[in-house]
């Protein structure tokens, strides 16, 4: 079977990062669901101090892909960057997320600080629908299965 790269957009750019405290893509999406994740639209967004040079690739189609537990699992396109300035007075950039998460074919990834430019050509596809609601494998399987290639 061959998943579709649905998510690749000619002039596009993605970002990767890491889902710190996340242990599953389930638990992604209910932090998600908090009202400390979400901006005053009700939107998802992560809050980085870096504003994306990048930022008309990334808004022309990119998404941001969720690494979990070392292991690239899932994306979410990027709908705005907004600017934040924190109680610090320090300007930050609110990426604002489409809320549906759309799990990708998993991809083993390194630790990594911050977030990182992600070239459609490298990016994982999306799992076909029928996959994409199947229950998770256990990370460690996931893992060893992404180290050997089968995901």
């Amino acid at each position: 079977m061959t998943c579709k790269k649905k998510n690749e957009n000619s002039g596009a750019i993605h970002l990767i990062k890491l889902s710190v405290g996340s242990d599953n893509v389930d638990s992604l999406i209910a932090w998600q669901a908090t009202k400390r994740a979400q901006g005053t639209d009700g939107l998802p967004r992560h809050i980085t101090r870096m504003w994306p040079k990048r930022e008309a690739e990334i808004l022309n189609g990119g998404s941001i892909y969720w690494v979990v537990k070392g292991v690239l699992q899932c994306r979410q396109r990027v709908m705005r960057l907004d600017e934040v300035i924190g109680q610090d007075g320090i300007r930050r950039c609110a990426i604002v997320l489409e809320p549906e998460v759309i799990r990708t074919q998993s991809s083993l990834k390194r630790p990594f600080q911050g977030w990182r430019y992600l070239k459609p050509e490298d990016a994982p596809p999306d799992l076909p629908k029928g996959r994409a609601s199947e229950e998770a494998l256990p990370v460690e399987l996931n893992r060893a299965l992404a180290e050997i290639g089968v995901l």
